[in-house]
């Protein structure tokens, strides 16, 4: 054992472990290795940090010396670890505090975003809608004209269904409109017109008969009858007769819901639209 207090330095060989120095010697018997250690004795372990030394002494075995004292370099690795766990634990307090203020503001948004939207809710629904949506207004009716096909009879069915009847023509103006829509879509579409009661008769499905003044509006050479057509569509300018089993678009035809006066004037003068599509 060594003086106390003695610069490890002026050892070549000794290494300081605390108060104290040791060198690892090569490997010996036992007996040789009292007269192996002049001046000193044995290691003897009273502490952890003399322990840790040893360990060292066992790493650095083949080299004359350590480089340097040890000091209290066992202490350094402790006190980074608490460095950085200080640190993430203030970093979590910083953003748990944050989250209270984010939390009501986020709450304070969608407060005022829910406002806005039932004061818009309230303001369309005071809004004068004649039509259903996909439907178009005219002249005090509500038209609807279908993306998909049927026959006659299933077109029928679909307007019930829906609160209408396959559209029945009462004026000039109504097939005028209804003409130029089905001629835009570029569709051939039913109407509630057909003689399947009694030939050469056309009634409307309402029961009602066909007007003399309409007649005009059948194409050049119909109705024409081949192979039993009875029911009537629009077809490019005009009217034509065909099979009611054939598979068509439709139109639908149904009673606007009231307005205020000058929203029905408003409406009336946007009539000029294009029918709707609806699937």
């Amino acid at each position: 054992v060594t003086p106390r207090n003695q610069d490890c330095s002026s050892w070549a060989s000794w290494v300081r472990l605390g108060w104290d120095a040791g060198i690892l010697g090569r490997e010996k018997g036992w007996p040789a290795l009292a007269s192996a250690c002049p001046g000193s004795e044995f290691t003897s372990i009273h502490s952890e940090e003399e322990q840790l030394g040893g360990v060292g002494f066992r790493q650095t075995r083949g080299y004359k010396s350590l480089a340097g004292c040890l000091g209290h370099a066992p202490l350094v690795l402790p006190l980074l670890f608490f460095t950085l766990f200080t640190g993430l634990l203030v970093a979590i307090l910083v953003q748990v505090s944050k989250n209270p203020s984010s939390q009501r503001l986020d709450q304070s948004k969608q407060d005022e975003i829910s406002q806005d939207l039932s004061q818009l809710k309230a303001a369309v629904e005071r809004l004068c809608r004649p039509c259903p949506w996909e439907w178009t207004f005219f002249q005090g009716n509500c038209y609807f004209i279908s993306n998909s096909q049927r026959n006659w009879h299933d077109s029928i069915t679909a307007c019930q269904e829906v609160g209408a009847q396959l559209v029945v023509i009462k004026s000039a103006e109504e097939q005028n409109f209804l003409q130029l829509q089905s001629s835009r879509s570029n569709r051939f579409a039913w109407m509630g017109l057909s003689d399947l009661n009694q030939e050469d008769t056309w009634q409307w499905v309402d029961d009602s008969p066909l007007s003399t003044s309409f007649k005009q509006y059948w194409n050049r050479g119909e109705p024409n009858n081949i192979g039993e057509e009875d029911c009537v569509e629009f077809n490019g300018n005009g009217w034509n007769d065909d099979k009611c089993s054939a598979a068509k678009f439709w139109i639908c035809k149904k009673s606007a819901a009231s307005c205020s006066r000058d929203e029905g004037q408003l409406l009336s003068s946007a009539s000029a639209s294009p029918i709707a599509h609806a699937a």
